[in-house]
């Protein structure tokens, strides 16, 4: 049974960090390009980072360069998102993602709220 399961979301003050976590079982994990996404309240949801299969290269949306990190530990089957300098604007459910180009699966989800 496919899973992936987020972590690590919660309230946290403007220019606080949380590191997000997302732990995959079901599937072979290390062949997967892992990307994390979020969708905020009336929006649409986007892209935030992306991490390839097995580990190489990143790429993130502009409004978090320099402020996200994403990583994977493939010994783990996980993947991470380190969010530092959080603004209030970064206010959304982040939802981990697999995709091999044949197929792809989705986390429930974990709220994290930035607010004073």
């Amino acid at each position: 049974q496919v899973q992936l399961v987020e972590s690590g979301g919660g309230l946290v003050q403007p220019g606080g960090s949380l590191r997000l976590s997302c732990a995959a079982s079901g599937f072979t994990f290390s062949t997967y390009t892992m990307r994390w996404y979020r969708q905020a309240p009336r929006k649409e949801r986007e892209l935030v980072a992306a991490i390839t299969r097995p580990g190489g290269s990143t790429n993130y949306a502009d409004s978090v360069k320099g402020r996200f990190s994403i990583s994977r530990d493939n010994a783990k089957n996980m993947v991470y998102l380190q969010m530092t300098s959080l603004k209030p604007d970064d206010t959304a459910v982040y939802y981990c993602s697999a995709y091999n180009g044949f197929r792809g699966y989705w986390g429930q989800g974990t709220q994290v709220t930035v607010s004073s």
